[in-house]
């Protein structure tokens, strides 16, 4: 029989993308994972996540890559744990970014969107989306995201345009939809409306500015401070502290607005900072939020100053018409020569800029359709305040209270052409507004035909808000919808909590009486290895799809993975990467190992009866590994459940690199070489622990795990162990998760006996690295114990195989022997271990090793006694004291040969 064997690397630019294609042909991504079988299962409850949708017309970031390997983590997991698991993908039409990139494209032809029109634009957009879709999309796959796209949802698909009208329709049916003038971010390159989340924030040197605001009739004045000079056209007040005593005489008073000659009144208001500036406050609710606020505490005008491209309009008097700086600055200067300005200083402060054009944000007042929020945002609360949503981790919690608790209604239009057109539409003959969910020919209240179309578009998130249950059906009740809604976790960014999450969870309510999902994963971002937010500026920006290209796909999903808490940022820097693209390497070698260990064992035993081959029995390291391997799933299975992921894949890592592939294999190359029974028991667990470590580490390194697992399977059913692959389906994507099991008695005994031999091994490998002996030199070695000599005995060999001794020259002494003269004296637990190392050593460094020794056993001697001796040994349960009894033993011990080896060399 041909032995079967694997590449000597593993090349994963040649199987990534084989392997990816052989899952979706499979049919693996629907919930079935069969396409010949029915999606919907009505005694098996599904696993669902709608997929946070990425811009149409993005490119894949590291927040991208973070999401999609967290959530196809989850989503495998589910899967292979049995349930009809369902990974809705889909792209977002991304208003602003769209738009901005197809008027750039005409402006490249001399073009702007009015001189096309409507319609021209429109059909450019679609171009530019049918272009560009494919390249998020493609990048998605490569990171392994087992969607399934037969279900590929875009926001302005017919389906989710019917669910964004329909909303909107109820919503104003219910009377919580109205159009009026209100304070909005407005951004005057982008001539639209913008939230709070395509807002930045960046911390720049600005100038404060000083002045004197003249009381009406006097010489007096009240000094003011701002960033904003050109705001003072807009001021309807000057504000004070109430209990500011430098001011309280003037609250009530009338001042002069500043070349305008207005007279606006003296307030008082306790969110005036008494230490900001002068103490005192200019109001601009027309231009400012928080002055808008204090405006409606005090029935205060509002006066708007600027039009929708930031130029001053007929309320800024003699500088209408000037661009806002233009008109700072002249503004100023004729306070200047008015004697009205007192100084200038630098003040460092946070600017509002757009996120696409860059450009400072103008708080504006403007006339947009807003929703009425009060409402939506108590049946928010109370579904997380009555646990029917969880926040993970639970800190978060807090902030999404705060921010429900304190909403504002959310303004939901924008000036925009790409989008969901609002569904009004304006009366030319009797001036009323119909709201309809299918286009009209009339007006409803007259029968006009003179009917025309709001120009505005919704806000991106409003279709958003609606994705778990559009993205399914919804309005209609689909198959889908009825299935697989509620969904189950929705997984992003802890940045868009109040932004995107909060808007599905009450919007999931109001039109579906059932929460979206139960469970809310927060991840965190993604910064440089020094903890900076990554950024072009700095230089530090890693591009994922180079990653990928240099080091695969495995290895940066692990990287993020394991270096990810709930909620918290992670540093991530290339050393990491490349370290997990070497673990990536050692998985593919020890699989290797395995599957010719399993075709030898095939080779070995042609013509042989099986039978007599299964009886013999497991070696302690078989033992071990299996109980190690037994704790590890349970663990896993814990941490999935509290969702510390990336604890879950670094237990696994330590397992498979320490535990496996440098203990478990270094002894089974030992145990094969013995032949038979043997061997075949050995290759046997081999082939068991590599199969439930690769069922483990798939929801993290999907590709190097499947394509090894399938050579494994292969090698497996060609051989005389086919047995334990019998029952294996075709492929790793849908392979049962490792079954917990709970410890069995011989566990624990096995796994003390293990940690024996491997405090030997560690403190002999250790002497002889301090030591600098070659690896090939061969030494003989005693080693010592009263209570373990038994053990010492049947682990000999493998003491030698792995110490480095020969083993000819091993003798296991049981009892008590002095160290022989000539010889170096070790302590491992209850085992001397000596060795004849008398030419090499130091007796004065050797005396100065073992006192470092004494000094740490009787620390810990010390501690326990203590901890015994207090409440610790009444409170703690009985079987919890008696592990730091034995504890206490074994360092008793420990110091009291350590005191005879000392003795011993004086």
């Amino acid at each position: 029989m041909a032995r079967y064997t694997l590449p000597k690397r593993y090349d994963f630019k040649s199987v990534e993308k084989r392997i990816y294609e052989m899952w979706e042909k499979g049919g693996y991504f629907q919930p079935s994972n069969d396409p010949r079988k029915p999606d919907f299962d009505p005694t098996k409850k599904p696993f669902v996540i709608s997929i946070p949708p990425p811009n149409v017309t993005g490119e894949l970031h590291l927040g991208h890559a973070m999401f999609v390997s967290m959530e196809d983590l989850m989503i495998r997991y589910h899967r292979m744990k049995g349930y009809p698991t369902l990974w809705v993908p889909g792209t977002d039409h991304a208003g602003i970014a769209t738009q901005l990139q197809v008027e750039k494209a005409l402006a490249n032809e001399g073009l702007t969107r009015e001189q096309v029109g409507r319609e021209e634009f429109l059909r450019r957009a679609w171009a530019w989306k049918e272009k560009y879709h494919g390249r998020i999309v493609s990048q998605i796959r490569r990171m392994g995201a087992s969607c399934d796209w037969t279900r590929e949802r875009f926001t302005l698909d017919e389906g989710l345009s019917r669910a964004v009208r329909e909303a909107f329709v109820r919503l104003w049916e219910k009377g919580l939809i109205y159009r009026g003038p209100r304070l909005i971010n407005w951004s005057p390159g982008l001539r639209t409306a913008v939230s709070d989340l395509e807002v930045e924030y960046s911390e720049e040197e600005a100038t404060l500015y000083y002045f004197k605001y003249m009381l009406k009739g006097s010489d007096e004045y009240i000094p003011v401070a701002t960033i904003r000079p050109e705001t003072i056209l807009g001021d309807t007040a000057v504000a004070v502290h109430p209990e500011d005593e430098r001011y309280q005489k003037y609250i009530g008073a009338t001042v002069i607005v500043p070349i305008l000659g207005r007279e606006i009144p003296v307030i008082a208001d306790e969110y005036v900072s008494r230490e900001f500036g002068t103490g005192a406050l200019k109001v601009t609710p027309g231009h400012d939020p928080h002055d808008y606020e204090i405006a409606k505490r005090h029935d205060l005008p509002v006066i708007s100053i600027l039009d929708e491209a930031a130029r001053i309009n007929e309320n800024g008097g003699p500088y209408e018409g000037l661009d806002r700086y233009e008109c700072r600055e002249k503004l100023w200067a004729d306070m200047e020569r008015a004697g009205l300005t007192i100084k200038t200083e630098p003040y460092v402060t946070q600017i509002p800029r757009s996120q696409r054009g860059g450009e400072v944000i103008e708080p504006m007042i403007s006339t947009q359709w807003f929703v009425k929020m009060e409402t939506l945002a108590q049946a928010g609360l109370e579904a997380v305040r009555e646990g029917r949503i969880r926040i993970v981790p639970e800190r978060f919690t807090k902030i999404y209270y705060n921010w429900l608790e304190n909403i504002q209604d959310w303004c939901i239009s924008r000036q925009l052409w790409w989008g969901h057109r609002i569904p009004v539409w304006y009366c030319a003959d009797c001036g009323e507004m119909t709201v309809a969910r299918e286009d009209p020919t009339e007006c409803a209240h007259c029968g006009s035909p003179n009917i025309e179309q709001d120009p505005d578009v919704l806000d991106t998130w409003f279709s958003s808000g609606l994705w778990p249950f559009s993205t399914l059906g919804w309005p209609e009740e689909t198959p889908d919808y009825r299935y697989f809604y509620p969904t189950s976790i929705m997984e992003t960014g802890y940045d868009i909590l109040f932004f995107w999450v909060a808007r599905m969870i009450m919007m999931g309510l109001e039109f579906t009486g059932k929460v979206p999902f139960h469970t809310v994963y927060l991840h965190g971002l993604i910064r440089d290895e020094y903890g900076r937010k990554m950024s072009k500026t700095l230089g530090n920006v890693i591009d994922p799809l180079d990653v990928m290209d240099e080091l695969g796909t495995d290895a940066l999903r692990f990287t993020l993975l394991v270096g990810s808490t709930p909620g918290n940022d992670m540093n991530l820097s290339l050393s990491k990467v490349e370290g997990n693209r070497n673990f990536a390497n050692k998985v593919w070698n020890a699989g290797r190992f395995v599957i010719n260990a399993v075709s030898d064992v095939t080779s070995q035993m042609s013509g042989t009866d099986n039978r007599s081959l299964k009886t013999d029995n497991w070696s302690l390291a078989d033992s071990w590994i299996w109980a190690r391997l037994q704790e590890l799933i349970r663990n896993v299975e814990r941490l999935f459940g509290n969702f510390q992921y990336g604890e879950a894949g670094r237990q696994i890592y330590e397992f498979f690199w320490g535990d496996f592939a440098d203990w478990y294999i270094e002894i089974a190359k030992l145990q094969l070489r013995e032949g038979g029974a043997r061997a075949y028991r050995t290759a046997e667990t081999l082939a068991r622990v590599l199969d439930i470590s690769l069922r483990l580490l798939h929801p993290f390194t999907p590709y190097v795990t499947e394509e090894l697992w399938g050579h494994l399977r292969k090698a497996l059913l060609a051989s005389p162990l086919k047995g334990l692959a019998a029952d294996w389906p075709e492929a790793l994507i849908i392979a049962p998760w490792p079954e917990v099991r709970e410890a069995e008695g011989w566990e624990e005994q096995k796994m003390a006996d293990f940690a024996l031999l491997q405090e030997i091994v560690r403190t002999i490998r250790n002497l002889r690295a301090e030591k600098k002996i070659k690896p090939s030199q061969r030494l003989a070695a005693t080693l010592v114990s009263e209570s373990r000599s038994d053990l010492l005995r049947q682990q000999a060999a493998t003491i030698a195989h792995l110490a480095g001794l020969d083993r000819d020259g091993l003798r296991i002494v049981e009892g008590v022997e002095a160290r022989p003269e000539g010889h170096i004296a070790l302590v491992a637990g209850p085992v001397a271990i000596y060795l004849p190392l008398a030419d090499l050593i130091d007796i004065d460094e050797e005396r100065a090793r073992l006192e470092k020794e004494l000094s740490e056993a009787e620390a810990q001697i010390a501690r326990l006694e203590k901890l015994l001796a207090g409440p610790f040994a009444e409170k703690a349960p009985p079987p919890v004291v008696q592990k730091e009894r034995e504890k206490l033993a074994a360092f008793k011990e420990k110091a009291g040969k350590i005191r005879s080896q000392l003795a011993e060399l004086s």
